[in-house]
């Protein structure tokens, strides 16, 4: 899989991501939302495990593997349905377009991964744009309940993007992707009370969304971020979710009807600019 292909289909399905949750929390409560999208995911995953007989991890490494799930799945997943109650889906990507920003940081502290001055002008030229791109609503967002579990959410997802890369040399990006999606759904478990009813009483357009976070937007990008960052490193792979808001506003506009303002298209430009400072360069050196 080329790494410019991996970023591609990453950007466009979590894109898809917000706007789908925004549809599933008309119905379900956030709890229950991120539960049944991870539990969707962790069967099938289970399943595809066996069928290519995938071994287990290895005991040392559970405590890690756990934590990792919980961060990249549990609490990411549940904070963003949290926080997309009151949030549009919109907006809710710009807030979580400060992943990279918090991966780039964590990435150099800890792994000592070098951005170099031009990587870290292109991640502030893109937080600019992220910034335009919330005018729109800049006063709610910086007094908002849902906007502060959005940002602790997109913490965790960091945390989750810079220290798997560890146990990628060990296990390879599909089985680890595969170990932490079962592993963060478990403590979801806690919240299954009241699900089934939820579930049968739900519209089916509305399960069916709810079907195609789980078995798309919640496994395929993180396959291709694993994968993209076993390559290139956890700074360079996640500073492409800056791309995230710029589509997923165009998504959430057709499908949703929230509409974009002429500031916010000026935003998405900036936004693609910044990023293309920041991977243009490697990129070039990797291929």
């Amino acid at each position: 899989m080329p790494v410019v292909f991996a970023y591609t289909l990453a950007v466009l399905l979590w894109a898809s991501a917000f706007p789908g949750i925004r549809v599933g929390l008309t119905h379900y409560d956030p709890t229950h939302l991120s539960l049944l999208r991870l539990l969707i995911a962790a069967i099938f995953l289970f399943l595809f495990a066996i069928v290519k007989k995938i071994p287990l991890p290895k005991k040392q490494d559970l405590l890690a593997i756990f934590l990792l799930g919980f961060l990249g799945f549990a609490l990411y997943h549940t904070a963003l349905s949290i926080g997309e109650q009151t949030i549009e889906a919109g907006a809710a990507s710009l807030l979580v377009s400060t992943t990279p920003i918090f991966s780039a940081i964590l990435a150099a502290l800890f792994f000592q991964e070098r951005i170099g001055r031009r990587g870290w002008f292109g991640m502030c030229f893109a937080l600019f744009g992220v910034s335009l791109l919330v005018l729109r609503g800049a006063d709610e967002l910086a007094l908002s309940y849902g906007a502060l579990i959005i940002l602790i959410g997109a913490f965790g997802e960091s945390l989750y993007f810079v220290f798997q890369q560890r146990y990628l040399q060990t296990y390879g990006f599909l089985p680890l992707t595969i170990y932490t999606i079962v592993a963060g759904t478990i403590p979801m478990l806690f919240f299954l009370p009241g699900l089934s009813d939820a579930f049968f009483t739900a519209p089916t357009s509305v399960n069916l969304t709810v079907v195609y976070l789980g078995l798309f937007p919640t496994i395929i990008p993180y396959f291709c971020l694993a994968y993209a960052i076993a390559r290139t490193g956890a700074s360079e792979a996640t500073s492409v979710l800056f791309l995230t808001p710029a589509f997923t506003i165009f998504i959430a506009w057709i499908w949703l009807q929230e509409l974009p303002t002429m500031i916010q298209f000026l935003g998405g430009f900036i936004v693609l600019a910044g990023v293309g400072l920041v991977i243009i360069k490697k990129q070039r050196t990797f291929n």
